[in-house]
């Protein structure tokens, strides 16, 4: 399998904190299902509030 740069992976914006994150590894058989960066972000649920 021939490496790949990070900048070159797909990305997709958390729906709890808006920012961008990156595709993992671990991501690679649901990552259309993936919708938040961390476990911290899943378990907030919908979007935050500043």
């Amino acid at each position: 399998m021939k490496m790949r740069k990070k900048s070159d992976l797909p990305q997709k914006t958390c729906a709890a904190c808006g920012l961008p994150f990156t595709w993992r590894r671990k991501w690679a058989r649901d990552w259309e299902q993936v919708k938040y960066c961390s476990d911290r972000c899943r378990s907030a649920g919908g979007p935050r509030r500043p």
